[in-house]
């Protein structure tokens, strides 16, 4: 697995292992699982849209 160096405020990773000891988790599995929540939560923006602009598109061409 890659590693990646990454800097914020000393308090904000203190709530993070807060969260992390709180859930018997480690830092990088909970940061992991935000970054895919946030990725997956991107995705669905975009599908939704590209699905209204698909239907000013389809309502403009009829």
């Amino acid at each position: 697995m890659a590693r990646v160096l990454i800097s914020m405020p000393e308090q904000f990773l203190s709530q993070i292992d807060s969260v992390a000891q709180g859930e018997n988790r480690t830092r990088s599995e909970l940061i992991r699982e935000a970054l895919r929540t946030y990725i997956n939560r991107s995705k669905l923006r975009e599908n939704t849209f590209a699905n209204k602009n698909a239907a000013i598109l389809e309502a403009l061409l009829e």
